[in-house]
């Protein structure tokens, strides 16, 4: 989104606001992509509406659209070890940015089955302990069963360590189509309860309240 569409959007949001008449909620939000030199970008961005939540993501690397299936080629020649730490050292440093309520789908860095092998908790481990002093929350995000690692974001073994920590969890279908809004919230809910969640967050005004899990 171009930063002179932005009143459209405000006005998108007024226009449902006004046609729900109450009978649903309808929040104020963006999604901001993490990059290197944007926190004052950010902040403009903060400052521009009142928002009920802002989410962070990592969708680059340097120059690199990683989860773009436009530059898939570029994982043939990829150091993996460095890819994923390049990627979670940049991840802990968004959540050390304090600017976002919600930080997005944390380990999309698998969209395309490119893992290391060994035990992973070497990548979650510093990132988790980043999070949990930031304050912000994470999301379950359900787009990641429909795409080639066909895995929801985060894995079962970092919303486990994520639990433990005490980090809050969102719930979300990051539907980029209308037919793909609540997409497997009841997979998501089974996935969150294993991992020993029993809430989940909601936001209002960039304030949160908890509400239990079915």
């Amino acid at each position: 989104m171009e930063m002179a569409e932005l009143p459209e959007y405000f006005r998108w949001i007024d226009r449902a606001r006004t046609q729900a008449a109450g009978r649903i909620p309808v929040r104020a939000g963006l999604e901001c992509d993490w990059l290197e030199g944007c926190a004052p970008w950010i902040g403009t961005l903060e400052a521009a509406y009142s928002w009920d939540y802002l989410i962070g993501s990592v969708h680059y690397l340097g120059d690199w659209s990683f989860d773009d299936p436009k530059w898939l080629g570029r994982w043939a020649d990829c150091d993996l070890e460095a890819v994923w730490t390049h990627y979670w050292k940049t991840y802990g440093e968004m959540a050390e940015s304090g600017l976002f309520d919600i930080l997005g789908h944390s380990d999309l860095i698998k969209k395309f089955c490119h893992v290391p092998t060994g035990d992973l908790d070497r990548f979650y481990d510093p990132v988790i302990d980043r999070i949990a002093a930031s304050g912000s929350v994470i999301e379950l995000n359900t787009a990641g069963w429909h795409k080639p690692c066909a895995e929801a974001y985060s894995t079962p073994r970092f919303l486990e360590l994520a639990c433990s920590a005490g980090i809050g969890l969102v719930i979300s279908s990051d539907s980029h189509a209308p037919a793909e809004i609540g997409r497997d919230f009841a997979r998501a809910i089974s996935l969150a309860k294993a991992a020993g969640y029993r809430e989940t967050v909601l936001f209002e005004k960039r304030q949160r309240r908890f509400e239990p899990l079915p």
